[in-house]
This record gives structure tokens, sequence and C-alpha cells, in this order.
């Protein structure tokens, strides 16, 4: 007669694989808290000696943070040298539609400013209009765009002084 014996199962047999395993891992676990709050407690006031350490060695101050004024603001504080009446224009045409120069060249008379020539830009397709400025005129550049709602002031860009043709500012009358 033939008895069979019945194995008890694998993890009845070999109960302390699984529990070595979690212990293993609450442990691996418990290891990387300590290490992460010793660098915390440690790194800090490390790091803060190592700046005062190299403060001390430039043994100059920081310089102190200032804002400075962006140049809208700053052409906008100076002052204009000419006033109105001596501040010559040349409008230019830059959208290509038909008239626009001379439109608002009667615009830019109504605010007292002498037109010096109207004609054509270089280019066409200028979205936005825009006022160019030669040499040191800025501040009266700055004035004409105020006076007439202009968002952009700039140097001469793509223009020669000839084409000014004596005039200290110029707009260029985009669409």
């Amino acid at each position: 007669m033939e008895h069979s014996h019945r194995l008890p199962a694998l993890d009845a047999v070999r109960p302390w694989r699984t529990g070595t395993i979690v212990a293993s891992a609450i442990a691996a676990a418990e290891l990387l808290i300590l290490v992460l709050v010793g660098i915390a407690m440690i790194g800090k006031p490390l790091s803060q000696k190592a700046q005062e350490q190299a403060a001390a060695k430039l043994a100059v101050p920081l310089p102190k943070k200032t804002t400075q004024p962006s140049p809208v603001k700053l052409a906008l504080t100076k002052k204009p040298t000419l006033k109105r009446e001596a501040t010559h224009v040349t409008v230019l045409n830059g959208n290509g539609e038909q008239g626009a120069a001379a439109a608002e060249a009667a615009r830019i008379r109504q605010h007292g400013y002498p037109i010096a020539a109207v004609g054509n830009a270089p280019k066409t397709g200028y979205t936005r209009s825009m006022v160019m400025y030669r040499g040191h005129f800025r501040p009266e550049a700055v004035r004409l765009a105020k006076d007439l709602g202009v968002k952009i002031v700039t140097p001469l860009d793509g223009l020669e002084v000839g084409a000014l043709e004596g005039a200290q500012v110029a707009i260029i009358v985009g669409a």
C-alpha cells in the first residue's frame, strides 16, 4: 500500500524569504530618508559657509541691483532742442497706397511741423508706421511720434541721410 505524502506549500516551508525581502525594502527606504535628511542638515550650513568664505576672499561688496530706465523713457525725459516749427519732416509712403504720404503730410502740418519732402519709401510693404531720425534728433522724433500716435521710433534704418532732403526726422507711412 502506498502512502502519498503531502508536501506543504512552498511559502509555508520557506516563509523567511518573503520576510527578508520585506525587511530589506524597509531598511533601504529608511536609509534613503536618513541620507536625504543628513544632506539637508549638513549641506545648507556648509554651502552658506562656502559662500561667506568666497565673499571674504573677494573682499568686494556685491553691487546693489538698480533699475535703469528704458531707452524710450530716457528719450521722453530728454527735451527736444528744436521747436515743432523748426523740426522739418520728410514723409514717405511705405504702404504703396496712392496718396497715403500726402494725406499724412497734411496731418503733420496741422501739428505745426514744416514738411521737407513727400515721396515714396525705398520699399513698400511696411505694416506699421514708424518715425526715423538722424543724429541727435531722437527727442524731436519721439515728440512727433507722440503727436501722431506712432509707436515705433528708430534711428535711420534703410534710409540714407540724403533721402531726408534736409529734414531731421522722417515718417514712413505703413498700412
